[in-house]
């Protein structure tokens, strides 16, 4: 049952609510009319507002302006609720927390907070000291002096040279991503003269540190472009080493493991094409491994000596294979047709990622919804897998610095238990316990209940739903529920633990994570099943997770708060349109619901990119059909919304801030019902939200006071 309007959940109660200017605009698509009467929230001057902010158009601001303060008076009443979530949730942080060391020759390089610290420091220490568990003896870059003075600030990539002597750091300050590049001498803790502006967020070095690579963001924000840096020279002088033509595709640079190799990877949501650079001859042109062919997707390692090793889902492999060719035949022009066999395709077993050393290669695979770590020796081909008890589980690898090591490190946590961190002979099969979450407010997992359901589809198939509440919780359905969900892009979302949902866990609620199609939880399939075609099967999914929770007495359709970001908004934006009945309140950060209009629109930095994923309702009337039926913004329509928070971010790259904005001025002018209904803008930050990490858990605070109200638990 919906809150009615004279609720303490309705919009009058803030009243006045603001109401967008309507501006009639047509549009036409294969001959298809419709209208956008809000299209004018998109800043003509967009690209320049992602790098000053101030040049924002005024009526614009003063729109976003209205809707934030049409959210404070909203939610006055749950101020000391909020101070009350952040106190706790800041509580179960260990404030002078720390990272554990990472080797890398003579030094360890890592992480550390001091108390009241918003932002981290990365520091590094003697390797023995490390070994014995010492303290950091050097700070190479403090976040919270860097940020000092900035409304934003959030650290990027930071690599050292390999002599240890320098270190390529970057900083984004508006929260647009573009990143200021630098290169800070180690001895005297100063950077160097160059800036490098509007980069992706890092650099990586060649083999004797007297260049580094980076890749430059156009003004579009996207990264077509990788240039070669000799340092201490003039970036204006730097050299083009590779310009990528096709807007559709995104770029990056890395180096692999062994160091042998820097790698171009040039890809979008389905095919990939990489090339090498030899890290010791660094001047030499880009080497390709194999030519880009639409669905085919490989990444590169190499083994130390004569072969590179590939994942690859070559050859109709769905779930991937890893496979290998020598070096010289590379070089001969060899191309996929020599590639042979390492660890052949085996349905349902999804390989997700690789990484080789000296005498071993180690890859983190996903088998019937659950992830895992396989060890190979590389001699003699044995494998052993790294075996875990929980029934679900999040499971992290790291690669680290070396590769002449027997060494691994990787993470472990479910939703009931703290991040562990472990050291792993790949020899020995030993196991270290290197480091355990700390919640310094006390944290008694036996106190909770952590279940996994196989929730039934209307097609047959079934969708995983992890949960979490207290052993305490009733479930004859008046417990409440905050549903997540994302389902997009093939990401999976972890089992792990997680401080912040106590909070509302502890006060009753049920917190579930539907595993619904358009990730890969259940194998590159599931991914397959929830894409372009087939992408309401991921709206589906979740509102027959929701339903199915209401009636086995987990929680009831008026209790379950839905919450998703991004493409996850898109999520909610849907679902919400297609049952409202089914949910008592949606959350919906930084939303994706203009998919449409974005779709359509060519210029924005991840439009290309994306239409492997959505499809292309340019080129293709049967995209823009399939599109239209579900993009949230196109089908708001007149029927009863159960209260709704939207969040956005004006600088944000990824989700433009008018789309929120324009997906609440619908809702207002087109639902049959006052419920409240809510727009934040930050002002001041991008895609992420806010940069400091006590900031960003006053927007988590302000997202749960708001679940809490609709579920009537704010006392």
């Amino acid at each position: 049952m919906l809150k009615t309007p004279n609720s303490p959940l309705s919009d009058a109660a803030a009243a006045p609510a603001p109401r967008a200017e309507q501006r009639p605009l047509t549009l036409t698509t294969h001959g298809i009319v419709r209208e956008d009467p809000y299209h004018w929230l998109r800043a003509e001057n967009w690209q320049e507002v992602m790098r000053a902010p101030d040049t924002l158009d005024p009526a614009i601001r003063a729109y976003l302006e209205a809707e934030n303060a049409h959210l404070e008076a909203g939610m006055a009443d749950t101020k000391g609720l909020q101070e009350t979530l952040f106190s706790e949730m800041k509580a179960r942080i260990k404030e002078d927390d720390s990272s554990v060391p990472m080797a890398d020759g003579p030094y360890a390089y890592g992480f550390a907070y001091v108390a009241g610290g918003q932002h981290p420091r990365l520091v590094r220490m003697a390797r023995e000291t490390a070994e014995r568990g010492g303290e950091a003896e050097e700070i190479l870059i403090d976040g919270d002096k860097e940020a000092s003075g900035k409304a934003y600030f959030r650290l990027g990539g930071a690599s050292h040279s390999p002599d240890h002597s320098r270190l390529a750091w970057a900083f984004d300050d508006k929260g647009s991503e573009f990143y200021t590049l630098l290169v800070r001498d180690l001895a005297s803790g100063r950077d160097l003269d160059q800036r490098i502006e509007d980069t992706g967020g890092g650099g990586v070095w060649s083999a004797c540190g007297r260049y580094l690579f980076y890749v430059r963001l156009d003004d579009n924000h996207r990264p077509s472009r990788l240039f070669r840096h000799e340092v201490g020279t003039d970036p204006a002088g730097d050299v083009l080493v590779y310009e990528e033509a096709d807007p559709g595709f995104f770029m990056g640079i890395g180096k692999t493991q062994s160091g042998r190799f820097l790698t171009i990877d040039i890809h979008d949501h389905e095919t990939s094409e990489v090339r090498l650079i030899p890290a010791d001859a660094p001047l030499e042109a880009p080497l390709t491994v194999a030519p880009r062919a639409t669905g085919t997707e490989y990444s590169v390692e190499d083994d130390g000596g004569d072969t590179l090793l590939l994942l690859t889902n070559h050859g109709g492999a769905e779930d991937f294979r890893i496979m290998s060719l020598p070096l010289a035949e590379l070089r001969a022009g060899a191309g996929p047709d020599a590639w042979r066999d390492v660890v052949p395709h085996r349905e349902g077993r999804l390989i997700l990622s690789f990484t080789c050393y000296a005498k071993h290669m180690v890859r983190l695979e996903r088998e019937d919804g659950l992830p895992r770590i396989v060890v190979r020796r590389i001699a003699d081909g044995l494998e052993h897998a790294i075996a875990f008890d929980e029934e679900a589980y999040s499971l992290g690898l790291t690669d680290g610095y070396e590769f002449n090591t027997n060494r691994i490190r990787f993470s472990y946590s479910s939703m009931t238990t703290p991040a562990q961190v472990f050291d792993y002979d790949m020899e020995t099969r030993e196991r270290t316990l290197r480091k355990t979450q700390e919640v310094p407010s006390g944290h008694d997992p036996h106190a909770y209940v952590t279940r996994r359901l196989q929730v039934p589809a209307g097609d047959g198939e079934t969708v995983p739903v992890s949960l979490l509440y207290r052993k305490d919780t009733p479930l004859d359905g008046s417990a409440p529920c905050l549903l997540y969900g994302y389902g997009s892009y093939g990401i999976t979302i972890p089992a792990s633990f997680n401080t912040n949902c106590l909070s509302l866990v502890d006060r009753g609620f049920v917190y579930a994570i539907a595993h619904i199609r358009g990730g890969k939880d259940k194998g590159f399939r599931w991914y397959r099943d929830g894409r372009r075609q087939a992408k309401m099967n991921t709206f589906t999914d979740f509102i027959a997770a929701a339903r199915h929770l209401a009636d086995e007495g987990f929680t009831s359709p008026d209790r379950i708060i839905a919450q998703g970001g991004s493409a996850g908004g898109m999520l909610m934006g849907a679902v919400v349109n297609m049952a409202p009945e089914a949910f008592g309140g949606i959350i919906a950060e930084v939303p994706f619901v203009d998919v449409l209009n974005t779709m359509l629109d060519d210029t924005l930095p991840l439009t290309p990119p994306e239409w492997p994923e959505w499809g292309n309702p340019v080129a293709s009337q049967d995209d823009y059909r399939t599109i239209v039926a579900y993009s949230p913004y196109d089908n708001v329509t007149s029927q009863a919304y159960p209260p709704i928070l939207a969040v956005g971010g004006l600088t944000d790259p990824r989700v433009t801030y008018w789309e929120p904005a324009k997906w609440v001025a619908r809702l207002r002018e087109r639902r049959n019902n006052e419920a409240a209904l809510f727009l934040k803008t930050n002002m001041e930050a991008g895609h992420g939200g806010a940069s400091g990490r006590f900031d960003r858990l006053k927007e988590v605070a302000l997202v749960y006071a708001f679940a809490l109200k609709v579920a009537g638990a704010t006392g």
